[in-house]
């Protein structure tokens, strides 16, 4: 038997050879290794990314070794190492660190099973952000970066950000791989992926796979239906990505995530690297390295972007919310007993499992119109074709630009509907190939103005915004294709079209969309639905609904939230659940079947929330709007609406790399 160490390198979130501390660490160990991947039964919707990642991967093992290759087992970690550490005699098991609150609790378990087998584990290099979340929030003084102005003081105690590691020019071989045990299959159910299959998932019939091979499973052997995402994965791709994004010195230069339209599509106005960060098949530390090369070119310098909104920017905010995330852990992810998150009272809020004190993954019907209308914004059935066409886009490419993201994330909540902010990440987790939970749920609470951000009255309409990016309504016509032989004068606002119009322009504006997206009347017309309600007066109601819930000033560990009675705080006609002066505990919620009331405003501009604006008023010191006061008192119509301040402003700046 060889004396060299036997070690398992663990790929996760960083499905990469460049640039990978945890792999190098595994190297200087000097090893005869295996690959092992995680494989677990509950798979996400970025399956097909995860595939071109993990295939890309295993080819590029193959290069450097002939007999090796990505080995995926099909068993969960948790069951299947203790019996891999003895079956193969493993000295070491290596992986990058991951602060998510899941992977700590796995990874917790995992090392105790090594401890208990003799196995050293070595998990103390990070690669998936700039700055270990960790050493950022200790650098915070202990507490969750919530500004990008604290991200830039704890990273500048911290140091320099590293040089990015070369690619390994060799591997070792990998041994014998005997699998002389049996097999743990984990429970099929439940399966939150099965909308995603269209036939049985396969992939736990063998632990290494149909041909006994280790390969990566296919998207027939996981009964995937097929991919409608034209965005693909892999090191080799992301690699070449970046060097185009590289290239064009203009664009990587004068980048400025808020003048990008979100309108583009062919292509993107931004870098769409996000979805290769998040499955590690590109460094971020090799992306923010190339990018400070070209702005620290003495040509580039003085018309350089800066931070917040250049693509270092970027970067700064990822980290800002996977250390917010690692401060906070599983409460990160949703309102009650999250320290950090302001209570409002939303329609259709999340069950939470008194034993854990974590939303369960279901809501409560508070009111089955708000139901209705959180159906049709999921289904780009809202009757506003701009909302509309981001979320048909969002559900077939798995991706929408950011200032898309920030339009549907508050119409669904502060903006129109006054809908939790917890459904939406449930659908962007459920569609979105980047997704991160620490990103997801730290932009919908930014988005809902419950952290991070404190301007309520910045509201974007489904209306004038998307016509200062896209007068003709370009790409509304292409997501939403019913509407188009609308004009323009009309493709934002279809309704006000009239019916001899409608019906010349082959579309009319009918009915809810219950039948899916389009259809066709009688006359073999197509149909599109009539908006869910008018904009401006629900705007209004949103806006007095969110000023009214911080005068109050609660946040989602506050014993009021807990034990139900904030209620006693509001008034009873306020917008949300509120009746009554007492209550259940979250998860025992029930109330009658209402719908959200009407109020008036006047308003009507397009606003581009600037992400200047990340250090509000109040964040960690939860100070800003909040007022006690005593008792219940009325609110009349209209009190207390805000109005909006400014404006867009849309440079001259087109992409063309």
């Amino acid at each position: 038997m060889s004396s060299k160490p036997r070690v398992i390198y663990w790929f996760r979130t960083d499905l990469r050879l460049h640039d990978s501390p945890a792999l190098h660490a595994a190297l200087d160990l000097k090893p005869e290794y295996t690959l092992a991947l995680e494989r677990r039964s509950q798979l996400t919707s970025d399956s097909p990314h995860r595939l071109d990642c993990q295939s890309d991967l295993s080819l590029s093992i193959t290069k450097l070794n002939k007999k090796s290759r990505l080995f995926v087992i099909r068993e969960a970690p948790q069951t299947v190492l203790s019996k891999l550490f003895k079956a193969w005699n493993i000295t070491h098991l290596v992986f990058e660190r991951d602060t998510d609150p899941y992977a700590k609790q796995r990874d917790a378990k995992v090392m105790e099973l090594a401890r208990e087998a003799g196995v050293q584990v070595v998990a103390t290099r990070h690669g998936r952000t700039l700055y270990d979340p960790d050493e950022l929030v200790k650098a915070n003084g202990g507490k969750p970066t919530m500004s990008i102005t604290q991200v830039q003081h704890a990273a500048a105690r911290i140091g320099d950000v590293p040089q990015p590691l070369p690619a390994p020019d060799s591997l070792p071989d990998p041994g014998h791989l005997s699998l002389d045990f049996e097999q743990t299959q984990p429970s099929p159910e439940p399966d939150i992926n099965s909308i995603q299959r269209n036939s049985k998932d396969t992939s736990y019939a063998s632990i290494s796979g149909p041909n006994h091979d280790f390969a990566v499973p296919t998207a027939s052997e996981l009964g995937l239906k097929p991919a409608t995402t034209p965005h693909r994965g892999g090191e080799t791709r992301a690699l070449a990505a970046l060097d185009a994004i590289i290239a064009n010195e203009p664009y990587t230069t004068t980048f400025s995530k808020p003048s990008t339209a979100p309108t583009a599509f062919s292509p993107q106005a931004t870098t769409l690297l996000s979805p290769h960060h998040h499955f590690g098949s590109l460094s971020v530390r090799l992306f923010y390295h190339r990018v400070l090369d070209v702005t620290r070119k003495p040509a580039n310098a003085k018309k350089a972007t800066t931070i917040p909104t250049n693509l270092i920017g970027q970067l700064l905010f990822r980290d800002m919310y996977f250390a917010a995330q690692a401060a906070i852990g599983y409460p990160f992810a949703q309102t009650y007993n999250n320290s950090h998150v302001r209570f409002i009272p939303w329609h259709l809020p999340s069950k939470i499992d008194p034993a854990t004190n974590l939303a369960t993954g279901d809501h409560i019907i508070d009111s089955t119109l708000a139901e209705k209308w959180f159906q049709r914004w999921k289904h780009g059935r809202t009757g506003f074709p701009w909302i509309d066409a981001l979320m048909r886009q969002l559900r077939q490419e798995g991706w929408i630009h950011h200032l898309g993201r920030h339009a549907v994330a508050c119409f669904l909540t502060r903006g129109g509907c006054y809908i939790d902010w917890e459904r939406g990440a449930e659908v962007f987790e459920e569609w979105l190939i980047d997704h991160e939970t620490s990103c997801n749920s730290g932009n919908w609470q930014w988005l809902s103005c419950t952290a991070f951000f404190a301007q309520f009255y910045r509201c974007y309409s489904p209306i004038a915004f998307p016509k200062k990016w896209d007068e003709d309504g370009v790409f509304v016509k292409r997501f939403v294709p019913e509407l188009g032989r609308y004009p323009k004068q009309f493709i934002y606002e279809p309704w006000k079209a009239s019916i001899r119009d409608q019906k010349a322009w082959g579309c009319m504006i009918t009915g809810d969309g219950e039948n899916g997206d389009g259809g066709q009347d009688e006359g073999a017309t197509h149909t599109y639905p009539k908006p869910l309600f008018d904009f401006h007066e629900r705007r209004g109601v949103c806006i007095a609904g969110v000023k009214n819930a911080y005068r109050v000033g609660l946040y989602g560990n506050d014993p009021q939230v807990q034990d139900g009675s904030w209620r006693s705080r509001f008034d009873d006609d306020a917008e949300g659940p509120t009746e009554g002066t007492t209550g259940p505990t979250a998860e025992r919620q029930t109330h009658p079947a209402v719908g959200p009331g009407v109020h008036a405003a006047d308003m009507d501009l397009g606003i581009d929330q600037d992400e200047r604006e990340a250090a509000h008023p109040g964040g960690e010191t939860k100070g800003g709007d909040q007022t006690p006061r005593a008792g219940k008192r009325k609110r009349g119509p209209g009190q207390g609406q805000g109005t909006l301040d400014g404006h867009v402003s849309i440079p001259n700046q087109k992409r063309n790399a």
